[in-house]
């Protein structure tokens, strides 16, 4: 899950620290700069890398892609002409940082932490994972409900452009075709419009540009160009994205009805637990299917970690990403599929106070069931 990330936005507000969150954050900003500063240095140029006689060739070939897509986004989908994505640093593993998010027994209201430039937001980052764990173990004894997961990319809003921008990353340069350009646009998106204290319609926006972006990059690739990405896998990635949300947002709303419900604590315990062994019989079953029937989820485990582990926090973090979307497609929409618009028009929301954007937001598309 791609996303918007703090550690590069820290660099501009370290020097307010004591002033504005407490001299006691300084250790998690010193983390947050340290881990990204230590990218910024690994980072080369990608033109220079291409050029490199040493450089592995499946490198080259995803560089050269890379910089397909990102003058395609500048060109067709109007997001930034800057420097970010046009320079690579190879990490060495998996996540580029660990998010941490929390959320109460009995509510699916995430925790949030507030920083000087971005606001607050749900979820806190580090790009060690044994500190985003360290934390976890700490939530959790508090009794807060917690999820860690990896992210391989994060959007610095921008703001680090005089270090050389956002760089491509090897956590995610040899993803297949289709979900490197999302990730891409969805990235550069966060420099387009950012509100302040509104994760869900922060994420929900780019979310909305990578899934436009993306079909527009796929409608625009040649037959045999590159490596172009299969329609069938195209069209299984998506239909288990559609079944991932079908179930993770039914449940959702049904822990939604028993948490605000009438009810003893004890009372939403058990229909708590009733919920999620539904859930998880429920994926259980649609897996068994397709291993008699064929279909998308077909020997796929891709999703098996995020159902072992689903919880208040993990499933109210999916809203951040996913429950705005509708409305800011038919936005697009709305403005005649002209991104310059579009743009104009979601910063005009970001502008507002954040109930009246959810009014106008609401206006246009309604929330997903």
């Amino acid at each position: 899950m791609a996303g918007l990330g703090l550690a590069g936005t820290l660099l501009a507000a370290a020097g307010a620290v004591c002033l504005t969150s407490g001299c006691s954050t300084l250790g998690y900003y010193a983390q947050a700069v340290g881990g990204h500063l230590e990218i910024v240095n690994r980072a080369q140029p990608v033109a220079d890398l291409v050029a490199d006689p040493t450089v592995p060739e499946r490198t080259r070939e995803r560089l050269l892609l890379s910089q397909q897509m990102r003058d395609f986004a500048v060109r067709e989908l109007k997001l930034p002409d800057n420097r970010s994505y046009r320079r690579y640093a190879a990490l060495g593993r998996s996540s580029v940082v660990w998010n941490v998010v929390a959320a109460p027994e009995l509510s699916l209201q995430l925790k949030t932490w507030c920083f000087p430039v971005v606001g607050c937001v749900g979820y806190r980052g580090y790009y060690d994972e044994a500190a985003a764990r360290a934390l976890a173990t700490e939530l959790k004894a508090a009794g807060w409900e917690v999820d860690v997961y990896g992210v391989p990319a994060y959007s610095t809003l921008g703001k680090t452009e005089w270090l050389g921008g956002d760089p491509l990353l090897d956590t995610f340069v040899f993803w297949p075709e289709l979900e490197l350009a999302r990730l891409i646009f969805h990235e550069l998106a966060h420099q387009v419009v950012y509100a302040n204290d509104d994760t869900e319609f922060n994420e929900s926006f780019a979310t909305a540009v990578e899934r436009i972006g993306g079909r527009l990059w796929l409608a625009s690739r040649p037959p045999g160009s590159g490596q172009p990405q299969a329609q069938e896998r195209v069209a299984a990635t998506e239909a288990r994205r559609a079944d991932f949300r079908r179930l993770s947002f039914a449940t959702r709303d049904a822990l939604k009805a028993i948490y605000t419900g009438p009810g003893s604590d004890a009372d939403k315990r058990v229909a708590k637990a009733a919920a999620m062994a539904e859930l998880r019989g429920r994926y259980a079953a649609l897996k068994t299917e397709a291993a008699t029937r064929g279909g998308p989820w077909a020997g796929f485990a891709g999703y098996d970690p995020w159902f072992e582990r689903a919880n208040n926090a993990s499933i109210a973090v999916l809203a951040a990403y996913n429950d705005l979307v509708p409305a800011f497609e038919a936005l697009w929409q709305r403005e005649g599929r002209d991104f310059d618009r579009f743009y104009a028009a979601v910063q005009g929301l970001a502008d507002l106070p954040k109930a009246e954007r959810r009014a106008r937001l609401a206006a246009i598309a309604p929330p997903p069931n």
